[in-house]
């Protein structure tokens, strides 16, 4: 693989500015004896202001973690790739906070929209007289029935056993 050059670390440069990245403060981040909060906190850069949500934060960490380490001994390589690990932990089990809250909040929309069409169901068989129940149930394809619903000579489906086939 070809060695990055000046002009590619300038090309990102310019590539980053142009996404909102806040360079100053990044350079701040890089003269830091401790790079902590960066590792620690998966929304830190984005919460400094560093980055907006287009830039991938764990990249970026990642690149400031491995730039703090460069002329450095093995051991504080050794320990900036293991700190990176973290970083990349951290960043993972965030996104999949976020994503299990976000899944959470679905499941609950889905119950209460289940609940209510229930509900209107329910309403709705209360007050349809039983010539329309008929005509309307006669429509259904058997499967949608319940099995409580359908008629006497219609079986219903088999259940699953919890044993393997192998």
């Amino acid at each position: 693989p070809a060695r990055p050059t000046v002009s590619s670390f300038r090309q990102l440069r310019e590539q980053l500015v142009r996404q909102n990245l806040n360079t100053d403060k990044l350079s701040s981040i890089m003269r830091q004896d401790s790079l902590e909060p960066v590792v620690r906190d998966p929304c830190y850069l984005f919460n400094q202001g560093i980055c907006n949500r287009n830039i991938d934060q764990t990249l970026l960490s990642i690149l400031l973690l491995f730039h703090s380490a460069s002329g450095a001994s093995v051991v504080a390589i050794d320990n900036k790739i293991e700190q990176a690990m973290d970083l990349v932990k951290n960043h993972l089990m965030y996104a999949v906070r976020e994503e299990v809250e976000v899944l959470k909040e679905q499941i609950k929309e889905l119950l209460e929209k289940n609940s209510q069409l229930e509900r209107e169901n329910s309403l709705l068989k209360t007050l349809a007289s039983p010539e329309q129940l008929e005509k309307f149930q006669s429509r259904l394809p058997a499967e949608v029935l319940c099995p409580e619903e359908q008629s006497p000579g219609v079986a219903a489906p088999a259940q699953h056993s919890g044993g393997s086939a192998v």
